[in-house]
């Protein structure tokens, strides 16, 4: 309860972690907000998500990934999945059906990140927006790469997200629990 300040522990597990809760503001883009943050994190590498996904990502292999390149950020890569079924022809047969597949083509940005102090660097303020000057200079200066993850991913922007991953869940057929 951020109001009273009670914390209430839903694990009967203890990992060694340490949760900080910032307010970064109502009005804060996304880079302002990772800014806010800088002087809440030690000079080591860390992680940062948007929350509106979900994935089976490993994050051993992302952060193992990370570490072995050397560069100040790495990207989640993930396949869109597709709103609508997609048909494959031959004439005007089909020969395969696939309903909402995630697809084989194109990558976009799965909101997991990996990411260096030297980050900090590229952010100016408050409206900073992360996907835009910071993450296109980070590219540009070579600084930004790619971990690509074939395992399944999907965003939850709409209620319809919600209503269809929900329902995964309930049916205990949600491939993004991988800690079960």
């Amino acid at each position: 309860d951020l109001g009273t300040g009670d914390v209430t522990e839903h694990s009967g597990s203890r990992e060694d972690l340490v949760v900080d809760l910032i307010d970064t503001g109502p009005d804060t883009q996304t880079g302002g907000r990772l800014l806010r943050l800088k002087d809440h994190l030690k000079d080591d590498t860390f992680m940062m998500t948007y929350g509106d996904g979900v994935s089976a990502v490993d994050i051993s292999k992302l952060v193992a990934f990370h570490k072995s390149h050397g560069r100040l950020a790495t990207l989640t890569a993930v396949r869109p999945p597709a709103r609508f079924g997609r048909i494959e022809f031959e004439g005007d047969q089909i020969l395969r059906f696939d309903e909402k597949p995630q697809l084989g083509e194109g990558w976009i940005n799965g909101g997991f990140f990996v990411l260096e102090p030297g980050v900090f660097e590229y952010l100016q303020g408050d409206e900073t927006i992360w996907e835009r000057a910071p993450m296109e200079r980070l590219a540009a200066d070579g600084q930004l790469m790619a971990y690509r993850c074939e395992d399944y991913w999907q965003c939850m922007d709409t209620l319809r997200d919600k209503k269809q991953l929900n329902q995964l869940w309930n049916e205990g057929q949600a491939p993004w629990a991988v800690w079960k």
